[in-house]
């Protein structure tokens, strides 16, 4: 669908539900592909397999992202795997971490919260942008909870998000001249174990009904927007914040 032979590319949080079919599809097609995990191992396992038998170029790296020696680790093995250069970034990174009310969190849980969806999109960006030149493309993660304030407990989550908004219009002014483009995808609900862990079934089944296609989403569309805007094909899009929800909410 969309041509990335000769391109590189980054995905943190690549090894698994969302990021994981990211690595996938930008490999299938023609990217050479080198991503992050932080936990669930015998995932990432499965995309780097998956990748390899359908004669992908992929290599794979455990790490935290909100460290800086393991984002440099990552960046240098990408760097040293497939000659030097970056051509898309992908940063997936992020959780709701748990769901707190004003009264039950504390300044850590909001700094772990901020840290983990917004710093590490700064962290890694920059860390990125060393050796990303013109034709560069870097898609953040949003959610629909930075537009609506998320459900409950979800402040610190949905705050984060807003900032990775604001944060991808400003680069992009920034490093429009240099030919790069950034943008963002901002997912409803999304068949995810993300969704598997923090929200009762109840409550997907109820936003499944409202959603004017009946369904949650899948994250092989997600991947597929993606692959898009990593491309050519979307090549005067920049500082825009996608929305895939269904029609659950419209900007």
């Amino acid at each position: 669908m969309y041509d990335l032979k000769g391109k590189v590319a980054l995905v943190t949080g690549g090894g698994r539900d969302i990021g994981g079919q990211i690595s996938r599809r930008l490999a299938e097609q023609g990217a050479s592909v080198c991503f992050n995990y932080f936990d669930g191992p015998e995932k990432a396992e499965q995309t780097l397999k998956d990748i390899q038998n359908n004669n992908g170029n992929v290599v794979a790296l455990q790490g935290d992202m909100t460290k800086q020696a393991d984002i440099d680790s990552l960046v240098n093995k990408c760097r040293d795997s497939f000659g030097g250069k970056i051509d898309i970034l992908v940063n997936v990174v992020g959780g709701l971490v748990g769901r707190k009310t004003m009264n039950e969190m504390d300044a850590d849980f909001w700094d772990f919260v901020v840290t983990l969806n917004l710093k590490t999109v700064f962290l890694v960006t920059k860390a990125a942008l060393l050796y990303m030149g013109e034709g560069g493309s870097i898609i953040n993660f949003s959610s629909q909870a930075a537009r609506d304030g998320g459900g409950g407990g979800a402040i610190a989550y949905s705050t984060s998000k807003g900032g990775v908004l604001t944060f991808t219009k400003g680069l992009a002014k920034e490093v429009g001249p240099k030919g790069i483009r950034v943008n963002c995808i901002s997912p409803g609900m999304i068949n995810t174990t993300f969704h598997d862990t923090f929200t009762k079934p109840e409550i997907r089944e109820k936003v499944a009904a409202s959603t004017p296609l009946k369904r949650e989403g899948e994250a092989r569309e997600v991947a597929d927007l993606v692959a898009y805007l990593a491309s050519g094909n979307s090549s005067f899009i920049t500082g825009a914040s996608i929305e895939i929800n269904g029609g659950t909410y419209f900007v």
